[in-house]
């Protein structure tokens, strides 16, 4: 099996842990009460475990961990054809930290009723969601070859100026701008963020959009993707995957055959 589970590596372990308190057969299982000592386990899929960092968060609004299920080493494993997951990342990402409001928060105690959902509450710019790349590691969360993407809210307001660097630009890679440069990569699209209209930009409502490559007389030279297909979903191959939260029938791109 390709990337199977390392001997000793922290996050196989976690994500062993998570496979067995949560049921194989439920798929998006989430808020898994854990046992002392071990982590709090958010979410759980065919492709993804994601934990709160609660011994060494960088934020104290909400810091969490997602991890790939498989022992990936790091991002450029990946190709375009994983950018469906990517992209389930970032919105799994700010699904969590959407709800991750302390709630002893004024705005949230169980006496105001006209308070809004934690979802109205996070603007755009406070989510942070990438990969520390190495060489560097967050030198509390010191794993360098398990593919795990960090997400926060801003302001990291526990983060000390040693461990800044990790998460600072020289080391930080938002995953925008890594679904946006592969994007760029496989197509004529100027999808970079910094350009106008880079938030909901139009290609960001088809997970899929850059993850197919191909020749004009419809030869396919896609990859195989690292995401395991959902049975439920329909999937006829991993290359066609849509592993977005809002998935339908007709929502997937069928393969050409000429």
């Amino acid at each position: 099996m390709a990337f199977a589970p390392k001997s000793g590596c922290p996050m196989c372990g976690i994500v062993a842990t998570a496979a067995v308190r949560v049921p194989s057969q439920s798929s998006h299982s989430t808020s898994c009460l854990a046992a002392p000592g071990e982590p709090e386990i958010l979410w759980r899929d065919e492709n993804f475990t994601a934990y709160r960092e609660k011994a060494h968060p960088v934020s104290s609004s909400g810091h969490v961990v997602i991890a790939f299920n498989l022992h990936v080493p790091s991002i450029y494993t990946l190709s375009s054809s994983d950018l469906p997951l990517l992209v389930n990342v970032r919105n799994l990402g700010r699904r969590l930290l959407s709800a991750s409001s302390p709630p002893s928060s004024p705005l949230f105690s169980s006496g105001n009723s006209s308070a809004p959902s934690a979802l109205q509450q996070h603007t755009e710019s406070q989510f942070r969601i990438g990969f520390i790349t190495p060489p560097f590691k967050d030198n509390k969360i010191p794993i360098t070859d398990h593919l795990h993407a960090h997400a926060y809210l801003a302001p990291a307001d526990l983060l000390s100026w040693w461990r800044g660097v990790a998460y600072g630009p020289l080391a930080w890679y938002a995953i925008d701008d890594l679904i946006a440069e592969i994007r760029e990569s496989v197509s004529n699209n100027r999808v970079k963020s910094g350009y106008d209209n880079r938030i909901d930009a139009p290609i960001d409502a088809v997970p899929e959009a850059g993850s197919r490559t191909g020749a004009a007389n419809g030869d396919e030279y896609t990859t195989s993707s690292l995401a395991i297909p959902d049975i439920e979903d329909g999937l006829a191959s991993p290359n066609s995957c849509n592993t977005s939260f809002a998935s339908s029938s007709n929502g997937n791109i069928p393969h050409l055959h000429v």
